[in-house]
């Protein structure tokens, strides 16, 4: 089985994907560094070719426009850039949070690396805390991730994660809000401090996102409205029909080529499933916050995508939920789920 993992490390209870190094609290970055496999740096080389004379002979000619990045300790490539790309090294994602531990009172609580080295994250819980109606308790954190395979730009935002089921969601306010999200494109330098100034790392986008929770909290919804809800949501040709001509089918994991199968049954098992979870078996669905509220629609959604949905393994279901297809169909159920307060 293919696995996309290269190392990590958390703090606490094991984090809902079940992987990593487990870590006391309070452990200087330096330890993180090494437990987390982010104790190396991103080096770079220019690149050359070897065509072919007239005699026959292999000659090495340079390419001056792009750069090789490679791993110092194994010598690995990471990708093909040009030369004006901006990397972010694997030490500066758990600097960021240097003085956020130290005198913040953060806590990192896991960070790690995934294909091979080429995405780099770490997850910090800041403190903060609410529960909704029913003592359904959810954690504030900020989540820093970069790549340096073009896939993502160097990304800050807070996070919630809900504790009855470990569901994470990326705090996307109704509308938009430039203090929940930073995105620093490998364009331009990253400046730490530049990033947690305009993030906030303060109490107001927490406190705004968890009052839009608890509107959601508050509204009842039918089982037609729950079918709609559901449909909206799942009923996305680009969500479902991968590129290219083959590929993966979202939500079943089995191998797909338009030319034979029919996405449209991974869906109808997935709207099966979420109304089931919705309606009683998801974690937390009995909570008065959730069960019957547009919040119960928005959990089970979430709950799906990072805990039911079928990948090819543990760490590829990570990578989606956070950063890939999983996280836009998290963001596509709470743009919908607002819609039902709006």
């Amino acid at each position: 089985m293919t696995h996309l993992l290269e190392q990590m490390a958390y703090v606490g209870a094991t984090p809902w994907h079940g992987l990593g190094n487990a870590l006391s609290p309070n452990q200087p970055i330096e330890i993180w560094a090494e437990q987390a496999g982010m104790d190396w740096k991103i080096e770079s080389s220019n690149v050359s070719y070897m065509p072919t004379n007239d005699r026959g002979q292999s000659i090495i000619m340079p390419y001056n426009d792009q750069r090789v990045l490679y791993r110092s300790d194994t010598h690995a490539p990471l990708s093909v850039v040009s030369q004006r790309y901006q990397e972010v090294q694997p030490k500066q994602i758990l600097e960021f949070y240097r003085d956020l531990t130290e005198q913040s009172g953060f806590e990192l609580e896991t960070a790690g690396v995934i294909k091979g080295g080429k995405k780099l994250w770490a997850l910090a819980r800041t403190g903060q805390s609410k529960a909704l109606r029913g003592n359904d308790v959810s954690n504030g954190y900020v989540l820093l991730a970069t790549a340096c395979d073009g896939t993502l730009a160097t990304t800050a935002q807070f996070t919630a994660i809900r504790v009855v089921c470990n569901n994470t969601l990326a705090i996307a306010l109704n509308g938009a809000n430039s203090a929940s999200v930073v995105k620093v494109p490998h364009s331009t330098k990253f400046d730490a401090e530049s990033v947690k100034h305009q993030l906030g790392i303060s109490v107001k986008a927490w406190d705004e996102h968890m009052y839009e929770m608890r509107q959601l909290s508050l509204r009842k919804v039918t089982q037609h409205e729950a079918t709609a809800y559901f449909d909206a949501v799942l009923n996305n040709t680009e969500l479902l029909l991968p590129e290219p001509m083959d590929g993966i089918i979202p939500f079943t994991g089995k191998p797909f080529s338009k030319a034979t199968d029919n996405p449209s049954q991974g869906q109808g098992k997935a709207m099966t499933k979420v109304m089931e979870m919705f309606n009683g078996q998801g974690r937390g669905a009995e909570l008065s916050s959730a069960k019957g509220t547009a919040y119960g629609l928005l959990c089970a959604m979430t709950e799906f995508v990072d805990h039911e949905r079928r990948a090819i393994s543990t760490d590829h279901r990570l990578d989606s939920a956070w950063f890939g297809a999983g996280a836009s169909i998290k963001q596509r159920s709470l743009d919908h789920a607002f819609q039902l307060i709006a």
